[in-house]
């Protein structure tokens, strides 16, 4: 009797079986093996991300690296145990055009949890026209949005050479477009010391170094209630 065919179905040779659960088994442990490498050795989740949308007040004009407001926040939020990444995307100068035509970028290689825009400083100072800079905002606002953000708009006034009707419109196109939008506002970011000279630079637009502590402290509040209770 042929001995390799013995009772064996289809008549396939004993061999043949033999080395089909041997491949068999050494695929499954190879599978088991990389899953548990692939366990030990994977990256962590990236971290949740605060996306700044802004012009010089939050790039850090004048001032030293690590001492603006954006920096003060992520020291802020790690020592307030937020695992939370601040990505400064802030352009000296930029004005409500210019985040409207970069932020689409910024939200889809950044994937925020929360947005922080801070422009439409420049618009108001150059005296340009306020029906395109809050339609641009509210743009901007609604792209956040439905990428999944939360949005805190931080909000500017103009000195008063600008005259009181451009002022007063000025100053209402922030919590109109945070309004209707219904996201966080934050009405002037210089609130409480944007009638001190002494905290100001040589230009008296861009805030001193010494100025930056007040200026997370008037973001601060309304961000907090964006991230996650405790």
């Amino acid at each position: 009797m042929n001995t390799s065919y013995c009772n064996r179905p289809h008549g396939r040779p004993l061999i043949a079986h033999g080395r089909t659960w041997f491949r068999g088994w050494l695929a499954a442990l190879t599978l088991i093996t990389f899953a548990s490498l692939s366990s030990m050795t994977g990256a962590a989740p990236a971290a949740p991300t605060v996306l700044i949308v802004g012009d010089s007040l939050s790039s850090g004009y004048g001032l030293s690296t690590g001492q603006g407001w954006v920096d003060l926040l992520q020291r802020k939020l790690a020592a307030q145990g937020f695992a939370y990444k601040v990505v400064n995307a802030s352009i000296s100068g930029d004005t409500t055009a210019g985040g409207r035509s970069r932020i689409g970028a910024a939200l889809q290689i950044h994937k925020p949890q929360i947005v922080i825009i801070e422009l439409g400083g420049n618009d108001g100072l150059r005296g340009s026209a306020l029906a395109p800079a809050k339609a641009n905002l509210d743009f901007m606002v609604e792209a956040a949005q439905k990428a999944g953000a939360k949005v805190l708009l931080l909000g500017m006034q103009l000195p008063p050479n600008y005259g009181a009707q451009y002022i007063g419109e000025f100053a209402a196109l922030f919590g109109d477009v945070a309004k209707a939008r219904k996201a966080a506002l934050v009405p002037f970011m210089l609130q409480g010391f944007g009638d001190k000279p002494e905290l100001f630079q040589a230009d008296r637009i861009h805030p001193t170094a010494q100025a930056q502590p007040l200026m997370l402290d008037a973001v601060w509040p309304e961000l907090r209630k964006l991230l996650p209770q405790r």
